[in-house]
């Protein structure tokens, strides 16, 4: 049900992206935050730049995850039809054989949940790192922009001066 809940939500828009990124940056700076003017058109084009990266394998691993849970759904339905037939049967049955289907089944959910949780590990390293990436690359364009204002406040400072006549 919540697959289907992402499915339609589709990819996130980049003023929603950025409006989160300006509530964690907010939450997490004590200092008040000084007018820092950065180029609205390389903020978008580094965030779709990084979008475009890292949106196909998420996509490509919710896919996966997507049949995954089918598959589990599937098999899960299946196990259940074999209980309901091992406490239809006879004692005259051979049990042994409904046991080792049953535990082939077994490993086959236990192989696909570790699958899901690896996929899931994946997913959320990879939305880590590029969430560490768009602040690192905010970080650099900040220290570019202090270090340009420290260079032309030292230009000013090295333009001589006229002396005043007394």
């Amino acid at each position: 049900m919540e697959v289907e809940e992402m499915e339609e939500e589709g990819p996130p828009h980049i003023e929603e992206l950025q409006l989160a990124q300006q509530d964690s940056e907010c939450m997490e700076s004590p200092a008040p935050v000084e007018n820092v003017f950065v180029d609205k058109k390389a903020v978008d084009k580094l965030t779709e730049g990084l979008l475009s990266h890292y949106l196909p394998d998420l996509q490509n691993s919710k896919r996966a995850m997507q049949e995954l849970t089918q598959n589990q759904v599937i098999l899960l339905d299946t196990l259940d039809q074999e209980v309901t037939k091992f406490r239809d049967c006879n004692a005259l049955l051979d049990l042994n054989s409904l046991f080792t289907e049953a535990k082939v089944y077994h490993n086959k959910l236990v192989n696909i949940r570790k699958e899901m949780i690896m996929l899931h590990e994946k997913t959320t390293k990879l939305k880590k790192r590029a969430l560490k990436l768009q602040q690192q690359k905010q970080k650099e364009a900040l220290e570019k922009e202090q270090q340009r204002e420290k260079e032309l406040e030292r230009e000013r400072q090295l333009i001589a001066k006229p002396a005043k006549k007394s």
